[in-house]
């Protein structure tokens, strides 16, 4: 089978008034159907511009990509932001069927899967609340099951957890690897946490400073489910967090000069 999604050459150009400022170049990169892949890479690399281009919020300037879709009822794909991503006159129960309605499922269809996730994510008790109600842990719990329950192709999901306190953060992350456990989705996580790419992750792939390259590759061989306190044990795993560390550092510096 080919792979879920295709990257070959992708560069993106913002032309402004005092100049152009080219934030991907040259960027390619393949992920199979079902893998779960971090990207990380410094601040302005972007990362969030790949991601933005894959869910169609932004035209590329050149280059190619492509998402091998299985099925053509289906969206190519959901976005997950790191916040102020679920609307907030809806209740909770509405935001999370609110892809489905915009594709006009059935209401046995709409009703099942949004039950399914809300049991899923923990959040059934507050289903008719809205979330001016809701703590930021809550909030993204919503965005979680929204995209998961419009059932896209692919997930993308740029830096989800990073506004949440840290005990917040492996509540979530643990809940995510037991959705995308039974799913399978192919997922793209942006993220700046090492720990957190460890945790999750099937590959890693590091971004070079602006303008961004997939520069690296860094395959993490562990079974799941992991805990942090293993990661942080682990001989092989320390070793990556390292070189993990050394490459961000060293790409810090470039865009410094």
């Amino acid at each position: 089978m080919p792979p879920k999604i295709e990257i070959d050459d992708l560069t993106k150009v913002f032309v402004k008034k005092t100049g152009s400022v080219t934030a991907l170049q040259n960027s390619s990169m393949t992920i199979e159907d079902g893998e779960f892949v971090c990207l990380v890479g410094p601040s302005g690399c972007g990362k969030t511009t790949l991601l933005r281009i894959l869910a169609g919020l932004e035209k590329h300037s050149a280059g190619t990509f492509k998402i091998n879709a299985e099925q053509s009822k289906r969206p190519l794909q959901s976005m997950v932001f790191q916040e102020k991503g679920i609307l907030p006159w809806m209740t909770v129960k509405d935001n999370v069927a609110f892809g489905l309605s915009m594709r006009k499922v059935s209401k046995d269809v709409i009703a099942k899967q949004t039950a399914y996730y809300l049991e899923k994510t923990g959040l059934t008790q507050f289903a008719n609340l809205y979330p001016s109600e809701l703590s930021g842990g809550m909030k993204q719990r919503v965005s979680i099951a929204r995209a998961f329950a419009n059932d896209p192709e692919i997930l993308l999901m740029d830096e989800p957890f990073a506004a949440l306190d840290e005990q917040n953060k492996f509540i979530l992350q643990e809940e995510l690897l037991s959705i995308w456990a039974e799913t399978k989705k192919t997922v793209l996580f942006i993220t700046h946490s090492i720990d957190e790419a460890l945790m999750l992750s099937d590959r890693i792939l590091l971004m070079s400073a602006q303008p961004g390259q997939i520069i690296q590759e860094v395959r993490i061989d562990r079974p799941r489910p992991r805990k942090i306190e293993e990661i942080r044990k682990d001989p092989e795993l320390a070793a990556q967090f390292v070189d993990i560390w050394q490459h961000l550092q060293k790409e810090v510096q470039k865009s410094r000069t």
